[in-house]
């Protein structure tokens, strides 16, 4: 069985005891976390249960695994023959999250 939730802006296809990177979470290590954005249940190779846009009453129970930065990522901006260069840098925060259950 598996489920697309949606979280931070994205979705994610998550099955149970999959690990999962995501947008940062306000959450402790070892924290409950339940996702209630579930937009479809479905199992493999068998039917599909698609949302209008959520399924109703489905949620996926979730433990925090871990709170970390991502990789660093080098912003350049440049205009020819004009002198001007300027260089960022980004590193998003991360929420690694341990798929417990798919409740639909």
């Amino acid at each position: 069985m598996y489920a697309i939730i949606q979280t931070g802006g994205k979705q994610y296809k998550v099955k149970v005891g999959d690990f999962v990177e995501i947008e940062k979470l306000d959450a402790e290590v070892g924290a409950k976390v339940v996702f209630d954005t579930v937009l479809a249940v479905g199992e493999e190779g068998g039917k599909l249960n698609i949302g209008t846009p959520t399924v109703a009453n489905a949620t996926v129970d979730a433990e925090v695994a871990d709170q970390f930065r991502g990789k660093k990522i080098v912003v350049f901006k440049m205009k020819r023959r004009k002198s001007y260069r300027r260089t960022y840098g980004h590193r998003q925060s991360i929420t690694r999250v341990k798929i417990n259950a798919i409740n639909a």
